[in-house]
């Protein structure tokens, strides 16, 4: 199917203008293995799986999807071994990134089960571009020579990460990719444009026993990027008998959330969450769509009782 020139505007206004390349996620506190390598639980022999979609600007011309997928579990009381892959996808392929990474951490123990988890991570990101048919002004796609050729890059990268963790709270700081990079390079007079730029981490979270029905548990994820101001997403959700949760959500100039999940089995839950936009984009869209599973696996089939995940 032809693309238009609106998509080539929207195309430059989410991967040049906002200079924030990484995808966004709402119900990040269930998806920080792909944002944070140190993210640890400390539940020996679980294995800990996760996916999650997430359809954003529903409605609007090249709207992007992501496809997350994680795995991790402690291999002893100090070290945790993880899998991460993030599928990113803009116009219906005509921008398609893939990321895979392993992770590792090492995990210190202190008093009160206050622990401090340190992390890296190392893989690889594909890039490619498909930008046949689409369908410019001039009717001529050598006018404008950054879209005239298709790319396909592959490119390894590292990165990096502290989870300090309690069974109460969390706090995270990373950076999931720290080699800068630009996607098309300056060649025969075409000014280089598509450079993905370091973007940092900032996590927190907290349980409050409300008492014996109820917990509370607000957290915030805030991103820092050069050339963009800092991202801030804050989401304070209930917890319902350890089983149903539900909150609400905000992200700083851009959208309001709605947010529930709940254990469909004591090892198995699913969540739902929806944005609506508060920006400019928001007359072009619908609302986005986010929605996970998690699956925990005991492989020792020890059979102990273990504290939910609560984040």
């Amino acid at each position: 199917m032809k693309k238009t020139i609106l998509f080539v505007a929207f195309f430059f206004f989410i991967a040049k203008a906002s200079a924030q390349q990484d995808p966004e996620y709402t119900q990040y506190m269930y998806n920080m293995n792909v944002v944070n390598p140190a993210y640890a639980t400390g539940t020996e022999s679980i294995l800990n799986l996760g996916t999650l979609y997430r359809t954003q600007w529903v409605g609007a011309v090249g709207a992007p999807k992501t496809l997350t997928f994680f795995a991790h579990m402690p291999v002893n009381t100090k070290i945790e071994l993880g899998l991460s892959l993030v599928s990113d996808d803009i116009g219906d392929g005509a921008k398609k990134e893939n990321n895979f990474f392993a992770d590792f951490a090492y995990v210190l123990q202190f008093k009160n089960k206050h622990k401090l988890s340190l992390g890296i991570k190392a893989g690889f990101s594909s890039l490619q571009t498909n930008f046949n048919g689409f369908r410019f002004e001039s009717g001529d796609p050598t006018t404008d020579l950054a879209f005239a050729q298709n790319i396909n890059t592959f490119k390894p990268n590292i990165g990096a990460g502290a989870y300090y963790f309690t069974d109460d709270y969390y706090v995270g700081l990373s950076a999931p990719n720290l080699l800068s990079s630009k996607h098309i390079e300056e060649r025969d007079g075409i000014n280089a444009f598509g450079s993905e730029n370091i973007h940092a981490f900032l996590t927190a979270g907290y349980v409050f026993n409300l008492n014996d029905n109820f917990k509370l548990k607000p957290a915030f994820m805030s991103k820092f990027v050069e050339g963009a101001p800092v991202a801030l997403d804050v989401t304070a959700n209930v917890l319902f008998n350890n089983k149903f949760e539900f909150g609400i959500a905000y992200r700083l100039d851009d959208a309001f959330s709605g947010l529930v999940n709940m254990y469909v089995t004591p090892d198995i839950r699913i969540g739902y969450a929806y944005d609506h936009t508060l920006s400019n984009m928001g007359q072009f869209n619908s609302g986005t769509h986010e929605i996970f599973l998690l699956f925990d696996l005991d492989l020792m089939g020890k059979g102990f009782d273990k504290s939910p995940r609560f984040f």
